[in-house]
């Protein structure tokens, strides 16, 4: 009979146990991008079509926004519609109060709405 000692036990759950995310996403790397969640990335890839299908004129990754001298905002997306006008999007499974804080801020100083998916 084999006897473990308590250190040898937590050792071996510790190493067998999968790490979550803080909010339970994976991150997903597609053409060299990660992305927080499979949900981003989904996102990503039905851009990638409507670019091709020329339904947008493009978009961005992940544009840095200054919101304060040392207070950023990057959303997930910025679409670029084929009227001209563009969209800021950010992809959320959990806001946090960081992020309500900084939306407030992004949209009174840029006026701009941002749109959640």
């Amino acid at each position: 009979m084999e006897h473990w000692s308590i250190e040898d036990y937590k050792n071996f759950t510790d190493n067998n146990k999968k790490k979550k995310s803080k909010y339970r996403s994976n991150k997903v790397s597609i053409d060299g991008h990660t992305f927080d969640s499979q949900k981003e990335a989904d996102f990503y890839c039905e851009l990638k079509i409507k670019l091709q299908a020329k339904e947008i004129n493009g978009f961005c990754l992940q544009p840095i926004f200054m919101l304060a001298p040392s207070l950023k905002y990057k959303p997930d997306f910025i679409i670029f519609n084929k009227d001209g006008s563009c969209e800021v999007i950010d992809v959320k499974g959990f806001k946090t109060k960081e992020y309500i804080a900084k939306k407030k801020v992004f949209e009174d100083k840029y006026n701009l709405k941002i749109t959640e998916i």
